[in-house]
């Protein structure tokens, strides 16, 4: 990025709300006290909102980029003042109860900066980002402030080098995976583990942080040229200082965000998304960002751009090169430029930098012989990295990352889980087969709470030889790291009723991404979470006819009622037409199995594996087997006769286990009848 230009006004909207004016000699007598002086305070304030901590290396380098913003603020003119939020990462908290708190941590980091930023009535301000949630929750911040900004991203890590190849943290957890399948041992691990991660930045390769930061670049909000700067280096102290420069012409030219962040400029960083193959969670970040700036946007429209932009990145974690491989073939200019050449970038939206995207795109440098970025006739793939599916599975969508995997569909029986850690158990256990479809639900936003990123449980597939002999369908979420059939952001997530809460073991799922589809080959259940007693005639008809259209399609209704001559009504008319119920009420419950049989046993792997041999409907609870309606007895002669030692009791069955229980008895209509 080049240096803005010299001798910029000064105006000061908000600060001087604070610091002018004999009324105002408190404010001033507190900061002098603290090292500024007169003239500090009548010039404009720039806040410099920092994301860093010392917990993570992502961000662990972001006081010191802190310093070189404010030499270059101060040298143009302004009074830099710099404030901390949080950060919490994804990489360290992964397959953690704490990673609940990451997609959180995004809207905290919003509303702090947003708070601080209104509160002190800073006239510009500079937001230094760098794990996944940091970056899209400074850009959430600005747009709600819509005062001069900038967000500065604080660049990738170095690849690691492990017995003469790069790596990066994904192969870390790829390890994982490979130890429990015997491909690895744990010296090799280790070996890896010490030189994987080799200093401060965000993950290196086109996981969430580093797509984020290519699409800002390419939404405006970040100066042409900055992004794909590595963090540590003396470059990336020259762009500080730059940026510390730059915000003074913003303020000055009064570029605000609502200015940059438009209908069009959010279809280019989604252009920008797929085409680089970036990370899932581009979908949800951009359209939260979207929601905040008061601009209309859906997620069809990540399918209809997907659909219209090629691969042109040759990155990882399907390809072969890191962040720091494309800030040397030429950087986001460069991938702005095929975009722009295809026709497929807006090219006329404002920047921060006051150029057009087009001629920050015409600005690009090209280095010679560079294999990162393919040419506009020859991409990787003639369509964009991701794609969005529906069907009876996501009704309301889901999202699958297509960068890195051939595959175009999948077949298979469901193994479901209730959780990441019932299935990475599962994994670590080798009880996962080829051809399988895994299922984890309630990892959804509400539902988890938090909607995890599932790295763990998807690495330790790829390690363990699976990649491309399995897929893996959730409410949850993955790490840009993920790679192969996995589908996320599943739409309605379980706990709101969606049908992934109806899947059962065996049921028979195809995912079929020409189609843009999921579906499971048996009869979803349709979810109405509120009773229908005491609602108005008109619409207790709606409701009735409603169940009648979906019992007709052959599909089943799960309804919650704490009225027991209702959910009767109900099952009665489910039946009659083909369908099921499960009723749960506060005091009764009126159909299934009251009671399922959890197992405690150290050799939990093989308790699990005895039991599914015979025929019961077992699952995982973390290292407790559990069996839907078993009889406790008789499991225990099972597991005897097998040589396994457990300690087996009753205890009340889950919803979920009452629904296993029905699925498993005979149909009373094979073919749905309305009455």
């Amino acid at each position: 990025m080049s240096s803005p230009t010299s001798g910029i006004a000064a105006p000061r909207p908000r600060s001087a709300a604070v610091f002018d004016g004999p009324d105002r000699a408190a404010a001033r007598a507190y900061m002098k006290g603290i090292g500024f002086d007169e003239e500090d305070l009548k010039r404009p304030t720039i806040g410099i909102a920092n994301t860093w901590i010392e917990a993570m290396p992502c961000n662990f380098h972001l006081r010191g980029l802190a310093a070189h913003v404010k030499e270059g603020v101060r040298a143009a003119g302004g009074t830099p003042m710099e404030f901390n939020t949080i950060a919490i990462s994804d990489g360290i908290t992964m397959g953690t109860k704490g990673m609940k708190t990451s997609l959180v941590s995004r809207e905290v980091i919003a509303d702090s900066i947003e708070l601080t930023a209104r509160g002190y009535q800073f006239d510009a301000v500079i937001a230094l980002s760098a794990c996944d949630k940091t970056i899209p929750g400074c850009v959430m911040a600005l747009a709600r402030l819509d005062i001069p900004s900038l967000m500065l991203y604080g660049g990738s890590i170095a690849p690691g080098r492990f017995r003469g190849k790069d790596v990066t943290i994904l192969d870390v957890f790829e390890g994982i995976g490979s130890l429990a399948a015997g491909t690895m041992t744990e010296e090799e691990l280790g070996e890896l583990e010490d030189v994987a991660s080799p200093g401060p930045g965000a993950c290196g390769a086109q996981f969430t942080a580093n797509t984020m930061a290519c699409a800002f670049e390419a939404l405006g909000i970040s100066p042409g040229g900055s992004a794909m700067v590595p963090a540590v280096g003396d470059e990336k102290s020259t762009v500080a200082e730059k940026v510390g420069e730059l915000i003074m012409q913003v303020l000055a030219d009064d570029i605000r965000p609502s200015r940059v962040i438009t209908r069009n400029s959010l279809e280019n960083a989604i252009a920008m998304v797929c085409a680089s193959g970036g990370s899932t969670n581009g979908v949800l970040h951009l359209l939260a960002v979207a929601r905040e700036a008061g601009v209309d946007l859906e997620i069809d429209d990540f399918e209809r751009i997907s659909r219209a932009t090629p691969l042109l990145a040759d990155l990882k974690p399907g390809g072969r090169f890191v962040a720091t491989d494309l800030y040397r073939a030429g950087g986001v200019p460069l991938l702005l430029n095929r975009l722009d050449e295809l026709g497929l970038l807006h090219r006329d939206e404002i920047t921060v930098s006051g150029r057009t995207i087009g001629e920050e795109a015409q600005r690009a440098e090209e280095a010679p012989g560079q294999e990162v970025v393919l040419p506009a006739a020859k991409p990787l793939k003639t369509g964009g990295g991701l794609a969005i599916l529906r069907g009876n599975l996501a009704p309301e969508g889901a999202v699958v990352k297509l960068a890195g995997t051939e595959r175009k569909g999948h077949t298979g029986p469901a193994r479901v889980f209730e959780s990441e850690e019932q299935c990475f158990a599962a994994v670590k256990a080798q009880l996962i087969k080829a051809g399988d479809v895994i299922v984890i639900r309630n990892e959804g936003p509400a539902g988890g709470p938090g909607m995890r990123e599932m790295l763990q449980v998807t690495a330790a597939i790829v390690g363990g030889g699976h990649g491309e002999d399995v897929a893996l369908i959730t409410d949850g979420r993955f790490s840009g790291a993920t790679r192969g059939m996995m589908i996320g952001h599943v739409a309605p997530e379980a706990l709101r009723g969606g049908p992934i809460a109806a899947v059962q073991e065996g049921d028979q799922i195809t995912i079929d991404v020409d189609a843009r589809s999921a579906l499971l080959h048996r009869p979803a259940l349709l979810v109405l979470d509120e009773p229908t007693s005491g609602v108005d005639p008109l619409s207790r008809a709606r409701l009735w006819d409603t169940i009648h259209q979906q019992a007709d399609a052959g599909v089943g209704v799960l309804v919650t009622t704490h009225y027991m001559q209702e959910a009767q009504q109900c099952h009665r008319l489910l039946l009659m037409s083909g369908g099921r119920l499960v009723a749960q009420g506060s005091e009764h419950d009126v159909i299934g199995g009251t009671t399922a049989v959890e197992i405690s046993t150290d050799d939990w792997a093989a308790a699990f594996s005895v039991l599914e041999r015979a025929g019961e409907a077992v699952t995982l609870d973390g290292t407790d087997v559990r069996v839907a309606d078993g009889d406790a007895h008789r499991l225990q002669l099972v597991l005897e006769a097998a040589g396994v030692p457990a300690r087996i009791r009753s205890v009340p069955a889950t919803i979920e286990e009452r629904m296993t229980v029905l699925a498993r008895a005979e149909r009373v209509s094979s073919t749905p009848t309305r009455s």
